[in-house]
């Protein structure tokens, strides 16, 4: 795969001085739970431990990203929050394989630089930006956008990462709600990734899960984007397995493969319960965006042994529609 330039803003972004021009730089790296409870749930985009020279983009296979068949890729200009973290890497690197453009909402913009190398900026955009702090969302942000993913996220037990107000109240409510008031009307989907046993929070396992509040802010923020009045589609993840390659470079992510979980299950009403691939996690945000009539549902998701749907998109609106008539 050709790369070219991964463009910054110059350090003194400042978002009342924000131009074209400065919309360059990066936001969420997101965190594991504890060992004890991963057989209950994992909390979205968490961020690793591991050293690595290995590069993220080298996470996907080549069977796993079909660029011929997504709809008006040219036209598309798709804002990642999060893309950072486990699943949100997976979806960067998916969107620079597909040569959709795309724009990451980012904390730290080294982090960008090390993830993905240097893109071209017509295919990749870097802004510095904190969702946790709603003036850091300037409308000069937004200025082309026509999609959103959002993968942010962190750990649901306090942990270091919870450092600097990194919290989920902070993170998966204040954030998304942030994010959410800042968005254009033109905007044309927004994928939010959830998880399962938001709508379960009283319930065991999920009350366990839910000690320190993760699946409740979680939920907030689904509710407030669903009042929002923008398209919308939610994506709630199963304990999420193969990575993270939050270490990793974009090489190292193209590479990536879900192993022998390839096999998609989804459902609705916040039923299922089981693992999921940060790899079928990350082509079902992307698919979402085209398959019209998941605009205002959410789909639990998760993935077993057996051949799945790759990116073919005929599949992947079988599979979301099938979920609708269980």
């Amino acid at each position: 795969m050709a790369t070219t330039n991964l463009s910054f803003a110059p350090p003194s972004y400042s978002r009342f001085a924000a131009t074209n021009s400065q919309i360059r730089n990066p936001l969420f790296t997101c965190l594991p739970l504890p060992s004890s409870f991963s057989s209950f749930f994992l909390v979205r985009n968490e961020a690793s431990s591991l050293s690595s020279s290995i590069t993220p983009v080298q996470a996907f296979t080549e069977e796993a990203v079909d660029t011929s068949d997504l709809a008006s890729s040219s036209s598309k200009l798709v804002l990642v929050v999060g893309g950072t973290g486990g699943v949100g890497q997976l979806v960067v690197a998916s969107l620079i394989k597909r040569n959709i453009r795309s724009r990451l909402l980012l904390r730290d913009l080294d982090k960008a630089t090390k993830l993905f190398g240097k893109q071209d900026e017509n295919s990749l955009q870097v802004v510095k930006g904190d969702t946790r702090n709603a003036e850091d969302l300037h409308p000069s942000m937004f200025e082309g956008v026509t999609h959103v993913i959002c993968c942010t996220g962190t750990t649901a037990f306090p942990s270091k990462r919870w450092s600097e107000e990194n919290t989920p109240e902070k993170v998966d409510w204040e954030g998304v709600k942030n994010l959410i008031s800042a968005l254009p009307s033109s905007v044309k989907r927004v994928v939010l990734v959830s998880s399962v046993g938001v709508t379960k929070s009283n319930e065991l396992p999920w009350s366990i899960m839910n000690l320190f509040g993760v699946l409740k802010y979680k939920k907030m923020g689904e509710d407030f984007l669903r009042d929002s009045g923008l398209p919308f589609t939610i994506i709630r993840p199963g304990r999420l397995t193969d990575g993270p390659y939050t270490s990793y470079d974009l090489n190292t992510l193209l590479k990536a493969t879900a192993g022998e979980r390839r096999a998609v299950v989804i459902g609705q009403g916040d039923k299922l319960v089981g693992e999921v691939s940060r790899l079928v996690v990350a082509e079902a945000c992307i698919q979402a965006l085209d398959i019209e009539f998941t605009q205002g549902k959410a789909y639990e998701i998760n993935s077993v042994k057996g051949d799945g749907p790759g990116s073919d998109p005929q599949q992947w609106r079988e599979l979301f529609k099938a979920a609708e008539s269980k």
